[in-house]
């Protein structure tokens, strides 16, 4: 494991896009915009090798020349998310095939296919000579790794690298067969070439066959990307290498924890607002958590590799940030554990898809705006810098994210008002509302010091991940788990017991019956527990009749034909709790349940503060640092539990607090 870098303030620069003589300009006003780091090459595969073969990176010796001079370091980027024309004309076959059988074609980014040998070998080509040749120089920071790994592929050399991959788990096809339940529909195999990738067929494919497809596409990246760690390392070994995932939370197709898992840090682009999402007001829930989930990658600080810098979007112009916001996103990731924090981009493209994804610098290349925020927190880095590396998070609240439950509900959703994803998030809000830290985490992971675990519609349930969660109730631990869980088994069968299966034990209950609840119908609760008696809650999309096993009734049905049910349980267990909700809900019930866990868990949150005021703390050793993030647009008080030293403008604080709109406090705490 490489060493720690001091942190980094910087932004993503593209000089083969822009004229030689202009370098120098930029390279200042990137220095005196703070900037510390700059990440590089990531599409320049083509000005590296115009011809197959023939290496030119005398161009960015001298880009990197000139931004050292200026005091800034650089990350390169491998170019292998933009392969050049020669490659996609003599290889037509590198390029990926999607789910309807067609054909990627040449001209945007991130096309090709992970199992192409083609591909693979001009991979290792231009890394190899890439790595080889700024092996020990000494302004290379960092290694990014290709560019935003996304994109399932359909095509034959993924067909065989599928078989192959079954053939590796499953050992015969006889127990393929067995585990997939193949009998149904007459699909029994008896060759491994005879298999079918789960493209449309106008029907839905075999439940066990598309989970593994998900699982095959996982460790198909995963597989090209150690492709080029191992080139990386053998070069740059003391360099750290790192990934920057796409969409965070919302990304639906790959197990982040896997690919995270041989890097040496995660990172993430973190885009609040762009052109596919046109709201005025930006959901800065929805941020933390892709931001607690990439701290969750390696449960380890993580890097921003890139920071929106302006209105983004291709066809469309975003709405643009507002004066504050960007200063304030780009805090908000210091705040959850980022390490590094560049912003995308420099300068606006002239040409290109990306024309009105704006940077700091607009298009004629004057300063902005934007710019001018970011300098003054560029000069506010500058003089908290080394209380910023090494900082942790100490979370007592653990969401556990299952990405083959994730992955097994898109094959199978279902009820067509449900979503894993939104079911999760909005769970997560409830506590990040409450200005409780979060760490969200695989299944498997260790769980020993949360005081309360969370595992939304665990459908998915092998039986090592089931040990896990009863041996942490066994030892003391409060679990809450939500509908739809220990459904399937590790091969998306439908388990051969009453649900929820495995869980059924610590949970102390069984589903008796469950009722899918159509399009805007609604059922309701009533809590029997006076902890949590108030206003009955409304519940949606799903609806679990329990029979309690040991547990007691915490809450039942007021409607329809299982009225007086049971739909939320607790269970003492060893020294613990299991907590079984029966029901989806909107924020009505899951702020309620939330109150009653961290009251019933002894979890406080950090300090009370107004909605839309976020408080983040940060520790090392006896050093408590206090992020406050006021994400409204008008000011707001929050009581303080002590003596403070805000860092960013040297004012002693006690009491109550005065936050800015859109504004930030950075708060040592003085003992």
């Amino acid at each position: 494991m490489v060493s720690r870098q001091p942190f980094y303030f910087g932004v993503d620069y593209y000089p083969e896009q822009w004229p030689e003589d202009r370098w120098a300009t930029d390279a200042q006003w990137m220095a005196e915009a703070g900037f510390n780091l700059a990440r590089l090459g990531e599409f320049a595969w083509v000005k590296m090798e115009p011809v197959e073969g023939r290496f030119d990176f005398s161009w960015l010796e001298r880009a990197i020349a000139t931004l050292s001079a200026h005091g800034l370091r650089v990350m390169l980027g491998t170019p292998t998310a933009a392969p050049p024309a020669w490659l996609a004309t003599d290889h037509p076959g590198i390029f990926r095939v999607r789910k309807d059988g067609v054909r990627v074609a040449y001209g945007n980014r991130r096309g090709y296919c992970p199992t192409s040998r083609e591909y693979r070998a001009a991979t290792e080509r231009i890394v190899g000579a890439l790595a080889a040749h700024f092996a020990g120089h000494p302004a290379l920071a960092a290694w990014q790794v290709d560019n935003e790994f996304g994109g399932l592929c359909y095509c034959s050399s993924c067909a065989r690298s599928f078989h192959a991959w079954l053939e590796q788990r499953y050992g015969t096809l006889e127990e393929l067969n067995r585990r997939w339940g193949t009998a149904f529909w007459g699909q029994v195999y008896d060759r491994w070439d005879e298999i079918p990738l789960p493209l449309d067929a106008g029907s839905a494919p075999n439940p066990g066959l598309a989970l593994d497809y998900y699982r095959f596409s996982s460790a198909a990246y995963r597989e090209y990307q150690q492709l080029q760690i191992s080139l990386l390392r053998h070069f740059c070994p003391d360099v750290p290498i790192l990934h920057n995932f796409q969409g965070g939370f919302d990304q639906e197709e790959l197990n982040f924890f896997e690919l995270a898992q041989p890097l040496d840090v995660a990172a993430w682009n973190n885009y609040p607002r762009t052109q596919w999402d046109m709201r005025a007001e930006v959901d800065a829930n929805r941020m933390a958590l892709s931001l607690d989930l990439m701290r969750g990658l390696k449960r380890a600080p993580f890097w921003i590799t890139e920071q929106q810098a302006g209105p983004g979007g291709w066809e469309m112009v975003s709405v643009p940030p507002r004066p504050g916001e960007l200063r304030l996103w780009a805090y908000q990731t210091i705040a959850h554990g980022a390490e590094a924090v560049l912003f995308f981009r420099w300068r606006t493209a002239r040409f290109g898809t990306e024309q009105y994804w704006h940077g700091l610098l607009d298009h004629d290349g004057s300063r902005s705006r934007r710019y001018h925020e970011i300098q003054q927190m560029g000069r506010e880095i500058a003089r908290i810098r080394e209380r910023l590396t090494g900082l942790e998070t100490h979370a007592r609240v653990a969401m556990l994210m299952s990405y083959d439950s994730r992955f097994a509900f898109n094959v199978q959703g279902n009820n067509p008002g449900f979503s894993y994803p939104h079911h999760f998030a909005r769970i997560y809000n409830s506590f990040h509302a409450r200005n409780v830290a979060v760490d969200v985490l695989p299944p498997e992971a260790n769980l020993e010091g949360y005081q309360l675990v969370v595992a939304p519609s665990l459908h998915v349930l092998p039986e090592e991940i089931a040990r896990n969660l009863r041996n942490y109730v066994r030892s003391g631990g409060i679990l809450m788990v939500t509908m739809r869980s220990g459904v399937k088994n590790e091969f998306n069968a439908v388990v051969d017991e009453r649900l929820p299966g495995l869980l059924a034990d610590v949970c102390g209950v069984t589903v008796e019956e469950y009722d899918s609840l159509p399009p805007d119908a609604h059922n309701q609760l009533d809590f029997i527990s006076p902890e949590l008696a108030g206003a009955q809650v409304e519940t949606s999309n799903w609806a679990d009749i329990l029979e309690p096993r040991g547990a007691v009734v915490v809450a039942r049905y007021t409607r329809d034909y299982y009225a007086g049910k049971p739909a939320i349980t607790l269970n003492h267990y060893g020294a613990g709790f299991a907590v079984y909700v029966g029901t989806d809900g909107d924020e009505r019930l899951y702020n309620r349940l939330s109150d009653w866990l961290l009251d019933l868990a002894g979890v406080e949150p950090v300090l009370s503060a107004p909605p839309g005021v976020e408080i983040c703390e940060r520790c090392r050793g006896g050093t408590r640092l206090l992020f406050v993030l006021n994400h409204n647009h008008s000011v707001q008080q929050v009581e303080l539990d002590g003596s403070y030293k805000d860092l960013l403008n040297g004012e002693r604080l006690r009491g109550q607090v005065t936050v800015g709109a859109l504004d930030v406090r950075v708060m040592e705490q003085e003992y």
